[in-house]
């Protein structure tokens, strides 16, 4: 017959062994992302100067990577993958915040190029590439999204925003790069499509936009809360 001692003995047994187990697995998670973190810095410094094919510097690479990590973002669309920098800095943090991420390249030598990178970077497992024409692919795809990132065709900046505005969580981020302060007074040329964008996320009450200049410009809108 068992006594209070013995259930009280049986439940404490029980209560360490989960303790245990709960701190072995964290051991282990924190040495995969400790090996994850040092794959892609090394594959990071390794191609430092050859991101050449409409891919973003590494300073707006740093800055998408501490928008997601300080508000802790989890589901992420990227408009233009190019060769892949910006996406590698996306999903580095997604793999920290236990996100994925989906990229549109509608190039299919970039494309291939950009799979090739998630691989030797070792995130292919945080991104679902797809090769696709964003103008069509952006209005099907259902979110919701907490962050966005747009660098495609300028022209149809806008476009983009009014296609994935509508599933963007409250509290989420929607980026896009090349944008510069002057482009809100600048109609002309290649700047007219990223003034249209811009000048009208601006008017929105329900969107914070401001401008981060430190690399090759970045707008940043937040959605308010409801």
């Amino acid at each position: 017959m068992k006594t209070k001692t013995d259930s009280k003995f049986i439940v404490f047994s029980f209560l360490l062994l989960i303790i245990v187990l709960g701190n072995s697995v964290q051991a282990q998670k924190h040495e995969e992302n400790k090996t994850l973190d040092e794959k892609v810095k090394k594959f990071l410094d390794s191609h430092a100067n050859q991101w050449y094919d409409m891919n973003v510097p590494a300073s707006d690479g740093k800055l998408l990577f501490d928008i997601i990590i300080e508000n802790n973002y989890r589901s992420a669309l990227e408009i233009g993958t190019s060769t892949g920098h910006s996406a590698i800095w996306i999903a580095w943090a997604l793999s920290k915040t236990g996100g994925k991420l989906i990229t549109i390249e509608v190039n299919e030598d970039r494309y291939k190029e950009a799979l090739k990178n998630f691989k030797e970077a070792g995130l292919s497992d945080y991104i679902d590439a797809r090769l696709a024409d964003a103008h069509k692919l952006v209005n099907e795809l259902k979110g919701p999204f907490d962050f966005v990132f747009c660098d495609a065709d300028k022209h149809w900046y806008k476009n983009y925003f009014l296609a994935v505005a509508p599933n963007i969580s409250a509290g989420g981020c929607y980026t896009a790069h090349n944008v510069q302060k002057f482009h809100r007074t600048n109609t002309y040329g290649r700047g007219r499509g990223i003034s249209e964008f811009i000048n009208y996320v601006d008017s929105l009450p329900d969107f914070k936009t401001t401008i981060n200049e430190s690399g090759s410009g970045l707008s940043i809108s937040y959605k308010k809360s409801d």
